[in-house]
């Protein structure tokens, strides 16, 4: 999710970890990162950019650099592989999180979804620190780009902070500090939902001129299996954000309200396993096409597709455009990640997902909208999508929907 200008980069990749954020280095900035010296600057009273004790400035990237030694062949193994390949740089990505976990620290993925190892101990200094009881722990995060984030959360009876250090690898295989920084976290909870919710302290305007996002959320306590494999195959090519299957209560007999043009890109790429491209910005989807990918996942007819559809009759295809600036206005809410929490299997052959839509964009906020979506599987093995339910009025609490035709809907 990740959409902050380049002056917010400069302004706090050498800051702090928001945890959607990446830093992405060419050759010369490798180069120059290695003659860097002074990676933090005093800035005691914002709480960021804070002084960090030469010691543990030394532990941090000694630490790190020892990580970075014995995931080195696995990194070799996959480099230049896994920059075209999202399910190879997660398969080098896990390799590594099984290596790391093994020094007994608490080790998660930078994907979605991704399982904590070791989280009891996470868990046990943040309920520690609930209780007022100082302590510390130090959270790795395996990358998909094979480098590392070494965070070390510490409580001091009153206040939590962070130092982060993030190292990746030079052109030749070598490690590379990137940055590390040292933080203040300005409020934090370990939810009942068994994520850690956190803002940083980071630069506020006039100091910069565009806000600058300090939320952070971080599942601790694992999903269920089962809860994982059922986000990542049935909700998570949806989101909030385009279309309106999971942000709508509509149910079998009421599917007049559902966005078909706009859901039209994620039927498809789930029906073929890849995303849906055109070269202009609104082209025309043949009939046949469109309801065939429509009507797998949905139970409506062509009837009803034409009828509540932005359709041209005389050309005989369904409208497409793609979604950007003239058609979408960008909501905190439609960066929210689903994540389902709970699966019921019902006698009579349907499925209840419950989801919980978690924003880590500002509002930091791990369940803006629960919801139920019910799905049947078919005769042939494919997934029917029969059903959405948004429990205690929360769709009062999100945005209004802005349909992707919205000027041509009815």
């Amino acid at each position: 999710m990740k959409r902050k200008s380049i002056l917010l980069v400069l302004c706090i990749g050498l800051i702090l970890t928001s945890c959607e954020s990446k830093i992405s280095l060419n050759s010369t900035d490798v180069k120059n990162e290695k003659n860097q010296k002074n990676t933090t600057m005093e800035n005691p009273d914002k709480g960021y950019n804070l002084p960090i004790d030469e010691d543990k400035k030394k532990e941090a990237v000694n630490d790190c650099e020892e990580i970075m030694g014995i995931i080195r062949d696995i990194y070799s193994e996959y480099n230049g592989i896994q920059e075209a390949d999202q399910n190879t740089a997660e398969q080098m990505m896990n390799r590594m999180k099984e290596i790391i976990k093994q020094n007994g620290n608490p080790v998660i993925g930078s994907d979605h979804y991704s399982v904590m190892d070791n989280y009891q101990k996470m868990e046990q200094f943040l309920k520690s620190a609930e209780q007022e009881e100082k302590g510390s722990v130090i959270l790795y995060e395996a990358d998909t780009d094979g480098g590392i984030t070494r965070k070390e959360y510490s409580y001091d009876g009153k206040e939590m902070s962070v130092m982060s250090a993030k190292m990746i690898w030079s052109e030749d295989t070598e490690p590379v500090l990137t940055y590390i920084s040292l933080s203040k976290i300005k409020e934090w909870a370990y939810t009942e939902n068994g994520n850690f919710c956190y803002e940083l302290c980071v630069p506020e305007p006039p100091e910069v001129t565009e806000i600058v996002d300090g939320s952070c959320i971080i599942r601790v306590k694992p999903l269920s299996e089962e809860c994982r494999e059922y986000s990542k195959k049935y909700v998570s090519t949806f989101g909030y954000q385009g279309n309106n299957l999971l942000c709508s209560n509509w149910n079998a007999e009421d599917m007049q309200g559902l966005d078909y043009n706009g859901l039209y890109e994620y039927f498809y790429q789930m029906k073929y396993g890849e995303k849906f491209t055109a070269k202009k910005e609104v082209v025309g989807i043949p009939a046949e096409e469109f309801e065939n990918v429509i009507m797998t996942y949905l139970p409506v007819t062509k009837e009803e597709l034409k009828e509540w559809a932005v359709y041209d009759e005389q050309s005989n295809v369904f409208i497409w455009e793609r979604l950007g600036c003239g058609n979408y206005s960008p909501t905190h809410f439609g960066l929210s990640l689903p994540e389902v929490t709970e699966v019921r299997h019902n006698e009579d052959g349907t499925i209840v997902l419950t989801i919980h839509a978690v924003c880590d964009s500002v509002v930091c906020n791990d369940a803006v909208i629960i919801h139920e979506l019910t799905m049947k599987i078919q005769d042939d093995g494919t997934i029917q999508y029969v059903g959405n339910r948004i429990l205690d009025n929360g769709i009062d609490n999100i945005p209004r929907y802005q349909y992707r035709l919205g000027n041509l809907q009815n």
